[in-house]
Parts: C-alpha cells; structure tokens; sequence
C-alpha cells in the first residue's frame, strides 16, 4: 500500500511533508518518482494529467485536494469501484465569502472606476448603490454557495439561488431545476456563478443567460472557466448589455497572455485564488480518509460520479 501524490500547477512538496507527518508508517510519493505503480491504492489529485491514473491498476481511493472533482473527472477514465471524495472545509467557504463580498461592495461603490479616473487625474462623481436595493443571484447552493447566499442575506442583500433541488436557506429565495432558471434570473443586478461543472452545467454562461439579467447587471464568475461562453460575454460587455465583469476561473489556466480578457476595460480578473486550499486543514481530511479506508469505513465526502459532485 501507498499514498501516491499526483499535482500540476500546484507543488506538492508543502503537502507531502505534512503527510508524512500525520501518516509516518506509510509510503508517500509523487509523481513521477514511484518505486512500485502496483502498490499505489490512495492518490491524491489536483488537475491530473490526461488519463495518468491508468498506470495504476490497483487504485481504490482519488481523494481531490480541492472542492470540486471536475479537474479530475474530465480527464481520466475511472472504474466504478473506485471512490472520489473531495475536500469540504468551512475555511473554503468564509475565504469565498469575504472575496466575493470585496468584490460586489466595491461595484456598488464605483471603486475600479475611480482608479481609472485617478490615473487620469479625472473628478468625477458617480451614483452608487446601496445593499438594501440590490439583488444578487448565486447559481450553486453546494456547501460553499450555500453558506455564501446566507451571509449575503444576511447583510441584507436580496439573494435568490437556483441549484438542482430546492434548498432551504434563510432569507434566500430558492430555485430549482431548469423550468425555473429563467425567473431566477429575472431582475438580477448581480450573479455569482459557484456552480460545479458538470455535462449540464457547461456554457450554462451564455448570451440567453445573461440577457435575463437587469439592466447593466454585474457578472461573477468563481465556478469555472467552461461554465462561460466567453466571445458571448465580451459580446454583451461591448454593447453595454452588462455593466461588467469579474473573472476568477477560465477555461485555460494560466490565462494565456494574448487572451482579450487581459485587456478589456470592463472585464477584470485574479488568478484562481477567490478560495485557495488550506494544506493543514484539507490534510486532516486526507488522513481520517485514509485511516478510514484502512478500516474498510465509508469515507468522508464522497462524490457521486453520475452527478458529478
């Protein structure tokens, strides 16, 4: 038996040693050095290559070091006996709540657009909104979504969510299935897209999608990249069909240098860091998945891959 750690675009190292740590009688490797690919029963993955789980025909357990799976499912081919769990962390979601609250606050207030006009020497005093008159739209009521629609509320923003089944959540208005996504929409000022990325939910971020919303209606996108239609979005940014956007995921990652979102004056991005992975938290869970799979227990956070999350 052997933990096999499997990352790209993420170091492994931090994450191997406090592994080793918690889990001292057992082998903990990275790849690509593997001394034995039959012993690897237990992977830890972030964004694996292509198929890569392949050379190891005795996994039982792919343990995301992350929230979603979809980096994972989209790319391998994985048998039926094997289990997927993922990482569920209440710092995931306090982190993804104050970033997203930065964001819509300083929209309300005009903040970007008095940078702009600082660098110009401009004085120029704009109308801002307020909490009480604006409503946000979060499409994924999952466990951080959830927990971000709340806290919305509860500073008494008007929030609406849609999900797949209808959840129950104080002070949001609930949506669920695809006959109700349009009124969902409706007379939104601002939507935060915390959606997993599933065959359905793909280029759910569309021309149709974003005309629902009100006039001049703010965009976040804190789900992922392939849940936008990116030329759409530019289209509708550039006839002032959205009053702009904030973009945190994109379909290729880094974000190319020649990509037009770089440039464009509505649009502005972060590099995938709205809720980064807490290596010490999200390695207790490991280790308890671990110990349970040693003792033939039933994980924690187990994902269904017909789902997809």
């Amino acid at each position: 038996m052997s933990i096999l750690i499997i990352f790209n675009n993420k170091d492994p190292e931090p994450w191997k040693k406090v592994l080793t740590k918690k889990i001292a009688t057992t082998s903990i490797e990275v790849y690509p050095k593997v001394k034995d690919v039959a012993a690897v029963d237990f992977v830890i993955c972030w964004k694996p290559e292509k198929d890569i789980l392949k050379k190891f025909p005795n996994i039982k357990v792919i343990q995301s070091v992350g929230a979603s799976i979809d980096h994972i499912t989209n790319s391998q081919t994985i048998a039926e006996n094997i289990v997927v769990t993922r990482i569920v962390d209440m710092k995931l979601s306090i982190d993804m709540w104050e970033f997203l609250l930065t964001i819509v606050l300083a929209q309300l207030k005009n903040t970007k657009t008095y940078i702009q006009q600082q660098e110009k020497r401009i004085w120029d005093q704009k109308e801002y909104k307020s909490i009480k008159n604006t409503t946000i739209t979060i499409l994924g009521l999952g466990s951080i979504g959830g927990y971000v629609a709340k806290e919305f509320a509860d500073l008494g923003f008007t929030v609406k969510g849609w999900s797949n089944s209808r959840k129950e959540i104080s002070g949001v208005k609930s949506f669920n299935g695809v006959d109700a996504f349009d009124s969902c929409l409706s007379q939104s000022d601002v939507l935060i897209n915390l959606l997993p990325l599933t065959d359905e939910t793909r280029d759910i971020i569309n021309r149709k999608t974003l005309r629902k919303l009100a006039a001049d209606a703010f965009f976040i996108n804190v789900g992922r990249g392939e849940h936008l239609v990116e030329n759409d979005l530019i289209e509708l940014l550039d006839t002032n069909e959205l009053a702009g956007a904030f973009l945190d995921v994109f379909r290729t990652e880094p974000l190319p240098k020649e990509h037009l979102f770089w440039k464009h004056p509505k649009i502005q991005i972060t590099p995938h860091v709205a809720s980064l992975t807490n290596v010490e938290s999200a390695a207790n869970q490991i280790v308890e998945n671990y110990r349970r799979f040693l003792d033939n227990r039933e994980l924690l956070n187990m994902v269904s891959l017909n789902k997809g999350y």
